[in-house]
């Protein structure tokens, strides 16, 4: 990247002509992303099923996470784009690429001190986040080095992740969305080729191996998107920059806030290491299925709102950013709501046809689909989260979701000190979704009472949503009563007809009650947004 890089010359393009590629290419992207994203799940769970040496390799990778997640995710979420997004533009492209630089240097330089730091004092920090590793097997001593020497390997990684995110966060904040689309994909190639090649020879060695080269092509395949933006990258710490200031003072709360929100990942570690042998990799892979509607939908639609969010209240246009934020908010809850309902009534067949198969045994099948359904509970709610947060963060308040992630940290703890031995994994699973619950009323109330949504209009949309993932469920529970379960073969036909057929109940109730989200949902994943001007479309965004 030259010091100095010209910024090419661009023709003007029609706003509409603009959103409908960038739909498609995140589009691409997303489920690019996430497809792969199953992929290496089970190429994880055939290679190394739910071992014992696999809940080192989950241990070893909190500590880097939480390095990344923290310092560069709270840097890019709520504190870098909004203001990179208003300096470009109001005040010209000179002082957002300073700015750029001097954010992208010093998240580099603090990423690299705590790599530093938790690389030095790794075998004091590893047993205090997983006290029972290995210990029922008599194997405490021996997983707890491996996952030293794992943590150690993968400290790499939030480094390579810190640069990367920023880049990302610049490309988000100018609209360019197919390079950073591309990147999660080589990202989830390289795991999987630790997986299916490394693992062979290196165990989960490989696995980590594979985890530092996705971070390395996460950035290498975004480097080319600066250069053709033209940013002027300055060797430079611009502490006393007030956009600078500002940044930091947008990024302090926030950094609490995703400390708080990866302590729950530390706390469900720590509990579930005092379970028993492969009880950390359960819950990671229940969670890990969980997760796919809530990356799909409230995720991915939630990261494509962002922007256009920060772009609104740099502009003023507060009515705008409000009807941006309602409506992102009913088309999330209208695909997940069914998506969280579905998955949790066809659990078995889909973790079976998923996972089940080389060292993932049935018996992993049965714990792992038992906490599924607990953290289907929770999906919903983490999608509103998403998206409310963002609502919070292009506004310039930090502070109000922090306080909230970090009381909703606070009582999952103590939900779950409560529940793990009376429940097991199950029971953090209900401890993370009583408490998702609980932190995103408050966080729609709060909201609510700031910004004048409409509370009775977006209640009839959830109810009616309701009513047709009800109508689903009833369907799925008639036809496939006293289906036989047993053998691959069987599963996948239940995990696929169930799924296509809930999709055309659901959809067919969605019509027949002429709900105007299922319209919307439809032309999504067509690539194609609504050409009305009003009320504003949501703008696509490249996963992180």
């Amino acid at each position: 990247m030259a010091d100095a890089l010209a910024p090419a010359t661009r023709a003007p393009r029609s706003r509409t002509s603009g959103l409908a590629i960038a739909a498609g290419i995140v589009a691409f992207g997303f489920i690019g992303s996430r497809l792969l994203g199953v992929l290496r799940t089970v190429a994880i769970a055939d290679a190394f099923g739910a071992s014992p040496e696999l809940d080192a390799y989950w241990v070893a990778f909190r500590i880097p996470d939480l390095i990344f997640q923290v310092l560069a995710g709270a840097t890019l979420g709520s504190a870098f784009i909004p203001v990179f997004a208003r300096l470009y533009r109001r005040d010209g492209e000179e002082r957002a690429w300073r700015l750029a630089s001097t954010v992208l240097n010093l998240v580099t330089a603090a990423t690299a001190a705590l790599c530093v730091v938790a690389f030095v004092f790794a075998p004091l920090i590893v047993p205090l986040l997983a006290p029972g590793l290995g210990t029922e097997i008599g194997r405490h001593d021996e997983l707890t080095d491996k996952a030293v020497s794992l943590t150690r390997l993968m400290l790499l990684s939030p480094l390579l992740f810190s640069i990367s995110g920023m880049v990302t966060g610049i490309l988000n904040a100018r609209e360019r969305f197919l390079l950073p689309a591309l990147a999660p994909m080589l990202y989830n190639l390289a795991i999987i080729f630790g997986a299916v090649v490394l693992s062979a020879p290196f165990g989960v060695e490989g696995l980590a191996v594979g985890v530092v080269a996705g971070a390395a092509l996460h950035l290498l395949v975004q480097i080319p998107g600066l250069v053709r933006e033209g940013m002027r990258y300055r060797r430079a710490f611009d502490w006393h920059n007030p956009a600078t200031r500002e940044v930091g003072r947008l990024m302090g709360p926030r950094v609490v806030g995703l400390a708080a929100a990866q302590v729950n990942f530390v706390v469900n570690t720590y509990f579930a290491s005092k379970i028993g042998p492969s009880s950390i990799s359960n819950l990671t892979y229940a969670w890990l299925l969980a997760g796919l509607p809530l990356a799909l939908f409230g995720m991915a639609i939630s990261t494509a709102v962002f922007p256009r969010l920060a772009n609104q209240v740099a502009d003023g246009d507060l009515t705008a950013l409000h009807a941006t934020l309602s409506r992102a908010l009913r088309v999330i809850m209208f695909l997940t709501v069914p998506a969280a309902l579905g998955l949790a009534l066809l659990r078995v067949p889909v973790t079976t046809i998923l996972l089940e198969r080389g060292e993932f045994t049935g018996q992993d099948t049965a714990v792992t689909a038992g906490i599924l359904a607990v953290f289907c509970l929770g999906v919903v709610p983490q999608a509103g989260i998403e998206i409310h947060s963002r609502g919070y963060y292009a506004l310039g308040d930090t502070r109000t979701p922090v306080i909230l992630a970090v009381s909703s940290m606070l009582l999952n703890f103590a939900l779950s000190a409560l529940l793990w031995r009376r429940f097991d994994e199950r029971g953090l699973a209900f401890a993370d979704s009583v408490t998702a619950w609980l932190e995103w009323v408050a966080l729609y109330a709060l909201f609510t009472r700031r910004a004048g949504t409409n509370v009775r209009a977006d209640l009839a949309a959830l109810a009616r949503f309701a009513l047709c993932a009800a109508v689903m469920a009833l369907f799925l529970a008639l036809a496939f009563a006293g289906f036989e379960r047993e053998g691959r073969l069987a599963n996948g036909l239940m995990a696929v007809t169930g799924a296509m057929a809930g999709v055309a109940v659901y959809g067919a109730m969605a019509h027949w009650l002429r709900l105007p989200e299922l319209g919307e949902a439809v032309a999504r994943f067509r690539g194609v947004l609504l050409r009305r001007a009003e009320p504003p479309v949501p703008e696509p965004a490249g996963d992180i």
